[in-house]
C-alpha cells in the first residue's frame, strides 16, 4: 500500500495512469544539511524567557548576536532566542492569546511554531522547485533576508517546515 511518504520521497511511486509524466524527484538524502532552529509559540514571555534562560540555564542571545532579522521583534519583547548546548538556536514566539490545544497535558502538546533546516545557497532553488513539482502547499516565501533566504511551507499534517540557507557568499562578492 502507497504512503503519502513514499510519494514523495519514492520516485518511482508515480500514481496510476500517469506514467507518461516526468518522475517527481525528491532533494535526495544529504541535501538538509542539519536543523537550523526550533521555533515555540509561548504564551507567556517573561516565564518562557525565566524557564530556558534561569531554569535551564541557557544564553539567552542579546545585542549583536540577535539576527538582523529578528532586531525589531527581539526588541518589542516578541521574540527571544536562546542557544542550545549543541550550537542550535531556540526562538521563543510570544503569542499572548495562545490556548493549550487540550487541558490535558499529557495529550498531544501543538505549540511548536515550526521546524526550519538548512541547505546549501546552491540549493535553494531546487527545493524550491522540488516543493513545487509536488504540490507543497507554501505557507510563506520564498523569502530573501539579511540572515539569507527561507521558505516555509505545510508537512503533510499541518505543521510548518522551513528549508532555509545562509546568504550566497558568491552574490555578496559581486556586491
Amino acid at each position: 500500500m502507497e504512503t503519502a511518504v513514499d510519494r514523495v520521497v519514492n520516485p518511482e511511486a508515480i500514481a496510476p495512469g500517469t506514467e507518461t509524466q516526468a518522475p517527481r524527484v525528491g532533494l535526495g538524502l544529504g541535501t538538509l544539511r542539519q536543523v537550523h532552529h526550533i521555533a515555540l509559540n509561548v504564551q507567556d514571555m517573561q516565564a518562557s524567557r525565566h524557564f530556558y534562560g534561569f531554569l535551564l540555564g541557557l544564553e539567552e542571545l542579546t545585542g549583536d548576536r540577535v539576527p538582523s532579522t529578528l532586531k525589531s521583534l527581539v526588541a518589542a519583547g516578541k521574540v527571544a532566542n536562546f542557544l542550545l548546548p549543541d550550537g542550535l538556536i531556540l526562538d521563543l514566539f510570544w503569542e499572548p492569546d495562545l490556548q493549550p490545544p487540550h487541558p490535558d497535558p499529557d495529550q498531544q502538546f501543538t505549540r511548536a511554531n515550526h521546524l526550519a533546516f538548512d541547505i546549501a545557497p546552491e540549493a535553494f532553488d531546487r527545493a524550491l522547485a522540488v516543493l513545487q513539482q509536488h504540490q507543497v502547499a507554501i505557507a510563506h516565501g520564498p523569502v530573501t533576508r539579511p540572515t539569507g533566504r527561507g521558505v516555509y511551507f505545510y508537512d503533510p499534517d499541518g505543521f510548518m517546515v522551513e528549508i532555509r540557507c545562509d546568504p550566497d557568499p558568491k552574490s555578496s562578492e559581486s556586491s
